[in-house]
């Protein structure tokens, strides 16, 4: 990409918890994004760390951030400011980074990612709701994963129904799968936070139900319940079968994504997973649950299966038929790896976010924009 007269270089803030490397799926995915615009001369985007890799280095990112932001304005050195919002301690961040934005005179977005942001809202008192509602309704754009994030955000901001935009999560392009490395056996995955809202203790037990059955191996990946997670393998019987090595850096994960067949991510609660979407680039045949903006791009028997949250004995089920149907599993695999290429992929999103980002950097801009009645991928 190129500048132009028409479309001049744009300078963005961008705030995330942990930044550059995160471990998390919002800070993979801007990580991607910034690799999009690495070479660019049409943007440049400066990261902005609003919590960092633990709580008490808030005590530093937060000020720090509050101050770029203040700074970037006072000698207008950005354009714009893109905030990633999640729940409980991330809305208190973002209220306080938000009103920032709004001292400096800078426009800003709020990019939804939050898994547990509805329990969250549930559970504010009216103070904290207010608040909350001010950070959004003054918000340039509010950006969601999926349909019922979209719905839930009207819901308790309707006077900013027309700012808000689907933007579901993406990731780069694979090369289709070619064959897998034991063609006979499923190789499980399952990556994300070990614990109970990623529904890994039913992924255990659903997994021991299937123990006298031959061809499959499963890895465990990822921060969290680690050490109750591998107890519970060991009291499955299943050391030999599940293997947990904890936390993976990218280059690892990617392995280990190559190397799979399977993705296992029988959530209670998600946004729209990276996971997932990671699954389905590399050709995974996916068997997750219908929760967040998971239906938008799951369909069952056609692009993953489904099960609903914490059914052990469905989840059996699903894993079985995948394990037993050589054939289904590939099927899978292949049609969840075209529709990631077709609607879920890093260039066509950066492009997306390039154009919300000079909508909202430019005051005259039209309200009207072919963007806002976009819906989500239908599977």
């Amino acid at each position: 990409m190129s500048a132009s007269a028409d479309k001049p270089h744009l300078r963005i803030l961008l705030v995330s918890p942990l930044g550059r490397g995160g471990n998390g799926g919002i800070d993979r995915l801007m990580d991607g994004v910034c690799g999009a615009f690495e070479e660019a001369d049409t943007v440049s985007i400066e990261r902005i760390t609003s919590r960092g890799p633990k709580l008490a280095a808030m005590l530093w990112f937060m000020p720090v951030a509050i101050c770029r932001i203040l700074l970037a304005g006072l000698l207008q050195r950005a354009d714009a400011v893109h905030i990633n919002l999640s729940s409980n301690g991330s809305s208190y961040r973002k209220i306080l980074l938000a009103a920032a934005c709004r001292i400096a005179g800078l426009p800003y977005l709020i990019h939804l990612h939050g898994s547990e942001f509805r329990e969250f809202w549930n559970r504010c008192g009216k103070v904290r709701r207010a608040m909350i509602r001010t950070m959004l309704m003054r918000a340039s754009r509010i950006l969601v994963l999926g349909t019922p994030w979209a719905e839930f955000m009207r819901g308790i901001v309707p006077e900013a129904a027309g700012h808000i935009m689907i933007l579901p999560n993406a990731t780069a392009p694979q090369a289709p799968r070619q064959s897998s490395p034991a063609p006979d056996e499923a190789r499980i995955l399952f990556i994300g936070r070990l614990g109970a809202r990623k529904g890994t203790p039913q992924l255990v037990s659903a997994l021991a139900k299937l123990k006298d059955l031959p061809d499959w191996h499963c890895v465990i990946a990822g921060d969290g319940d680690i050490g109750t997670t591998k107890a519970a393998v060991a009291a499955a019987g299943l050391m030999e079968r599940i293997d947990v090595p904890g936390w993976m850096d990218a280059a690892s994960t990617a392995q280990m994504l190559r190397e799979a067949n399977v993705l296992a991510l029988p959530s209670f609660a998600e946004n729209l997973p990276m996971s997932v979407i990671e699954g389905m680039a590399y050709g995974l045949a996916v068997v997750t649950t219908p929760v967040g903006a998971t239906q938008d791009i799951i369909r069952d028997g056609k692009t993953g299966l489904l099960v609903q949250p914490g059914d052990i004995d469905a989840l059996a089920q699903a894993l079985r038929r995948v394990i037993t149907d050589k054939a289904l599993r590939m099927k899978l695999g292949a049609n969840a790896h075209v529709f990631q290429r077709q609607h879920l992929s890093l260039p066509g999103y950066s492009q997306r976010l390039t154009d919300i980002w000079r909508e909202i950097a430019d005051p005259h801009h039209s309200a009207e924009n072919p963007c806002m009645a976009r819906k989500s991928p239908a599977a």
